[in-house]
Parts: structure tokens; C-alpha cells; sequence
């Protein structure tokens, strides 16, 4: 990165790794070409996706952008077990980058135990060696990529484009090549220029609340508090639109003296906005202006669904990585994640 200087804690690279981010989706797509094994769409009554965290959300992403146009439902299950209504005809994608997610495994093998055809999506562990044993192709995730959420477009479009192959959404191709272009032509601002350095800088040393705004914007706003909390090492907040509009706008109308010291509102906007939508963010940006430090709005281009929520994405990643920058912290490791996992295993 052009605006960071070789001074920058990174044990782990992760600001090479999220900058070559065009190039890591376009690599998903050979990934996803070489998958057989699927079963036919009619075959197919719903699909679900078992993951957590950095993988998890690549089910949000599917969700979000094939829920308005794939046929069958989509449900995204982050937990220990599968929805109830697992069996023969679902489509079971199992996504954990180190294949040894303690929940994911568990929901998995309860999946494949009540009949679903599994997919799995990872670099190996106990999930890649589980895959055998219920003839689940696999979709092999590259070992270079330091951290699972660095992994996004990974694991995210592997399962576009296999929906795709499937017969059950027609188009994923095109929206992923979209992205690409949108994606490279997104980096130069981003990456090389001061769009990021600018964007953490307007946040500063406050707490983001992070508002979006339909299916879209709720994925956007819950991947830049994740990359916030992981990468920065801080706190952050997601509120969606509609519902935000239903109660939590009641919660800021006192306190102000406070908050306003605190929080940054974070719009993040997109052309897939309802108009209705459209019209609540005036209306909650005017509630909320007197009570937030400040008001950033962050909007997205690109040509499909797919290029503006990558867009916003890539847009957060960066952030984040510059508010790691800005407070001295390695982006890369989270000692706290790892005691957290030791603990569980009791070792």
C-alpha cells in the first residue's frame, strides 16, 4: 500500500493479502470450475449454509445476493446444529477455512446424518477429512491466505457460482466478473490512494455504528464491524434499515452529551436501496446528526448486486486496517479468539 509505510505492525501481511482482494475472487472462480458431484436443481428443495465468523459470512453474502432470485430458500446456520428441516433435499454447504471449526463440524455431521448432499469448502482439518465419507466434493480454499476473514471472495463465490452450475441461479458468472471490475477499479482510490487513510481518520478514535440498509446493507455493515473488531481490535455496532426505524432510533434521544463523544454514524449505501429506505436515511441522519460525532456516508458503485456489496467490503476491510495503523495494533493475530478456543477444549 502506497499510504502505508514499511514502519506498520502486520506480522501477518494482511494489508498485501486484502489489497490483492480483485485477484482472489477471480481465482475463486477456476476453484469452482473444477467441482463435480452436485445434484440436478430438481433435486434441490433448499439451501443452507453451516459456518461462523470470516467463514460464516460467505453464506450471508450468497443469502443476500441469490435470496431475491434463486428458487428455494437460502438459511444461513451458525451454530452447533443444522435448521430441523435438513434432509435429502438440501443443498448443505459446510464452509470452514481451517476445517476445524468446533460448531461447523457438529452442524455438519448432523447434516450429512439427516441426508443432505454436502458441499464442503475449506483448506482441510477434520472437515476436509470428513468429505469422503459422504461423498461431499470439495471446494479447496488457498493455504496462503493468512486469517479466515481475509478469505471472503474465497469462500463466498465458490458458492455463487456453484449455485450457478446447479441450474438455481442463472447470471452468477456475469455478477462475479462485475465485481472483479469493480473491484480493480476500486483499488487505486483505496489502496494506492487515501480513501481508506481518510475514511479511518473521519472515524477516528470513536465507535462506528454501521447502518445498511435491506439484505445488501445489513451484510455490508455486519462484515465492517467484523473486520473493525478483528483487525482494529475495537468496538463496533451494526444497525440495518427498515428495522432500525422500529426501535432502536427511540434509544438516542437522550444522552447526547455523551454519544456525541463516542459514536460515528457509518451509512452504507448502495442502488439496491428500497426508496423507502432511501427516504430513512435522511430522516435518520437528521435524528441523529446532533447526537453522533459525526456522520460518514460510504456509497457503493459497481454494476450488480454482487460489485456494490463487494465494493462496500473491500471498502471496510481497508478501513479497518487503517484504524489498526492509526492505534499501533497487528492487524493480523487475535490472541483473545485463540484462549477463547483453547478454553472451549479445555486445554
Amino acid at each position: 500500500m502506497a499510504t502505508i509505510g514499511p514502519d506498520v505492525l502486520d506480522s501477518l501481511d494482511m494489508f498485501g493479502v486484502t489489497a490483492a482482494f480483485p485477484e482472489q475472487v477471480q481465482a475463486a472462480v477456476e476453484a469452482a470450475a473444477s467441482v463435480e458431484g452436485l445434484p440436478p436443481a430438481d433435486e434441490v428443495d433448499n439451501v443452507v449454509v453451516l459456518g461462523m465468523g470470516g467463514s460464516g459470512i460467505a453464506g450471508d453474502v450468497l443469502a443476500a445476493v441469490g435470496g431475491p432470485f434463486v428458487p428455494v430458500p437460502i438459511v444461513v446456520a451458525k451454530g452447533y446444529a443444522p435448521p430441523s428441516f435438513v434432509g435429502p433435499g438440501t443443498l448443505c454447504f459446510a464452509v470452514s477455512f481451517s476445517g476445524n471449526t468446533e460448531e461447523t463440524l457438529e452442524a455438519a455431521q448432523a447434516a450429512a446424518a439427516a441426508g443432505a448432499r454436502m458441499v464442503v469448502v475449506t483448506t482441510g482439518g477434520e472437515l476436509g477429512a470428513m468429505a469422503p465419507s459422504w461423498q461431499a466434493p470439495v471446494v479447496p480454499l488457498p493455504g496462503a491466505i493468512p486469517m479466515p476473514r481475509a478469505g471472503l471472495g474465497a469462500m463466498a463465490v465458490p458458492l455463487l457460482l456453484l449455485l450457478e452450475s446447479v441450474g438455481l441461479f442463472p447470471g452468477a458468472r456475469a455478477w462475479v466478473d462485475a465485481a472483479v471490475e469493480q473491484l480493480r477499479r476500486r483499488r487505486p482510490a483505496l489502496v494506492e490512494g487515501d480513501l481508506g487513510a481518510r475514511l479511518a481518520r473521519a472515524i477516528g478514535p470513536t465507535i462506528p455504528l454501521l447502518v445498511g440498509a435491506g439484505p445488501l446493507g445489513a451484510v455490508a455493515a455486519q462484515r465492517w464491524k467484523a473486520q473493525v473488531n478483528e483487525n482494529a481490535k475495537a468496538p463496533a455496532f451494526v444497525a440495518a434499515l427498515p428495522e432500525m426505524c422500529h426501535n432502536e432510533i427511540a434509544g438516542w434521544g437522550q444522552h447526547g452529551d455523551v454519544t456525541r463523544q463516542v459514536f460515528t454514524l457509518v451509512e452504507l449505501r448502495h442502488d439496491e436501496e428500497h426508496p423507502q429506505e432511501q427516504r430513512r436515511f435522511e430522516l435518520v441522519r437528521d435524528l441523529m446528526a446532533e447526537v453522533v460525532h459525526d456522520v460518514v456516508e460510504v456509497r457503493a458503485e459497481g454494476e450488480g448486486p454482487l460489485a456494490q456489496l463487494f465494493d462496500l467490503t473491500f471498502t471496510g476491510d481497508v478501513v479497518s486496517l487503517h484504524m489498526a495503523y492509526r492505534a499501533g495494533v497487528d492487524p493480523g493475530p487475535v490472541a483473545v479468539l485463540d484462549d477463547l478456543k483453547r478454553a472451549l477444549a479445555g486445554r
